[in-house]
């Protein structure tokens, strides 16, 4: 494994100030290198970075674990890409939705919920339930977190059981990714969010607002995990056949676009690319954190970083991170 300049790249961002520090590793087949650099946190004051804190994972949880949930019910033939989402939410009134479109962000659901953050757990489902499918269906990729509280409800419907219950059960046992939860026992173990002058520092509790309202029945947030878990994870989407949740198939259905059109550039969860020749499975959370998959070459980078700390949004490190991730990918191209 050989990334020179994307190691400099990240290293910039931390020089830079554009995060406190990152916990990043570089994934070659069976054989991972890891690398730390900077500060978990500098508020109220700096503390130097160590390996395996746990991260808020924001928007990863959509695909570690709402996605596998999803395709191990349609492996159990408990549900279908196919269906209606009004088939199992029976107050939504777009029987055109599918589970195909919650989970490829195609479903063109629009709409803007007043007070959101200020609304109680029932009273934010009803909200969601009652927006509008937009003309963007089928048509236009729009990534949304309504889409997998869908699926999140969806799965709970079926099974009786709350997303988040099902992704523990479900995916983080059968993966062994033993430092992974919704609720981290020793919150020291956790590299902090933001920071308030009244409240202090967020550590351990989710830092997404709809995932504090919808607690256990959020799909789209809400999951804390550390570089040994992730690494475990993408290894069982780069190999198919070591994959214990679903079937080998089913995986290999990650690396192809699963849109109606097929040109929309997204897998289930994941966002599909193809960079020079490479087909690129990637997704990102809002805290800081991406993985990137080049599956034919068994190879990927796992970034963690708390780029909301000590305040968000710092759109900042939004503007750096592409070149990173394209930095990375040039350095893969040729092999």
């Amino acid at each position: 494994m050989h990334y020179p300049k994307t190691i400099e790249l990240v290293n910039k961002l931390v020089n830079d100030g554009v995060v406190p520090g990152v916990n990043y590793a570089f994934i070659d087949g069976n054989k991972s290198e890891r690398h730390l650099v900077g500060d978990s946190e500098l508020i109220p004051k700096k503390i130097k970075l160590k390996d395996n804190l746990i991260y808020d994972m924001a928007s990863i949880t959509k695909v570690v674990g709402t996605t596998m949930v999803i395709l191990k019910l349609v492996d159990n033939h408990q549900i279908k890409m196919e269906d209606s989402i009004s088939k199992y939410l029976h107050q939504w009134k777009y029987p055109k939705i599918t589970i195909r479109n919650l989970i490829t962000h195609t479903s063109g659901i629009e709409g803007y919920i007043k007070n959101r953050d200020t609304l109680s757990h029932d009273e934010l489902i009803d909200a969601l339930l009652g927006l509008k499918a937009g003309k963007g269906l089928n048509h236009e990729m729009h990534y949304a977190d309504v889409n997998f509280i869908f699926l999140g409800l969806i799965a709970k419907k079926v099974t009786g059981q709350s997303i988040q219950k099902l992704i523990t059960e479900w995916v983080l046992k059968p993966m062994h990714m033993n430092n992974s939860s919704f609720a981290p026992k020793d919150k020291n173990k956790c590299v902090p969010t933001v920071y308030d002058e009244k409240k202090g520092l967020l550590r351990g509790s989710v830092h997404d607002p709809k995932a504090r309202v919808l607690g256990e029945d959020c799909g789209s947030a809400g999951l804390f995990s550390n570089m040994d878990d992730l690494i475990k994870f993408t290894h069982s989407i780069l190999y198919p056949d070591d994959n214990p949740i679903i079937s080998s198939s089913l995986v290999k259905q990650f690396y192809d676009d699963q849109t109606y059109s097929h040109n929309l550039g997204r897998s289930y969860g994941f966002e599909l690319i193809h960079y020079h020749g490479m087909k690129v499975i990637w997704q990102s959370g809002y805290t800081g954190t991406f993985m990137v998959m080049i599956p034919k070459l068994k190879r990927a980078m796992i970034f963690l970083s708390n780029r909301v700390h000590p305040k968000a949004p710092n759109e900042y490190y939004i503007e750096r991170r592409k070149p990173l991730i394209e930095t990375y990918l040039d350095e893969n191209k040729n092999a």
